[in-house]
């Protein structure tokens, strides 16, 4: 079975403009295309669009990403590079996660910060529990 663009488009909820933009940077060679040129997406293909979905979101560059996608077509002979990749990769996101989790505590601090105000109907409710005023 093969997708339109329209159609893949829809289902990795991207644009028609963002897919033409990766196939115009070489992050679809895998694409088939008819004789008129019009793109033919099989079910690989959106596999393989949705890994560089995965990657475009870690930050990592589309330069890198075409690295990457060149590695697999290679074949097994970069499978070592492709490894050590996805390994900086999830490093990267694990520092990403550690910001957000330290981010989210300081949100979920002021939400009972002023969830306490409410409830007290005032601020001074943070300023009677504290000793001093600091």
């Amino acid at each position: 079975m093969t997708y339109s663009i329209s159609e893949v488009a829809k289902e990795l909820d991207l644009t028609v403009y963002a897919l033409r933009y990766y196939d115009k940077e070489g992050l679809m060679p895998f694409v088939e295309r008819t004789p008129s040129g019009t793109r033919l997406f099989k079910d690989s293909d959106i596999e393989a669009l949705k890994i560089i979905q995965c990657l475009k979101s870690t930050g990592m560059p589309i330069k890198e990403i075409k690295g990457f996608i060149e590695w697999c077509s290679e074949g097994d002979s970069t499978l070592q590079q492709r490894y050590d990749m996805f390994l900086e990769r999830k490093a990267i996101v694990e520092a990403q996660l550690e910001e957000l989790n330290k981010t989210m505590e300081v949100i979920n601090h002021k939400c009972n910060y002023y969830k306490t105000a409410l409830n007290a109907g005032t601020e001074e409710i943070h300023k009677i529990n504290k000793i001093g005023n600091f």
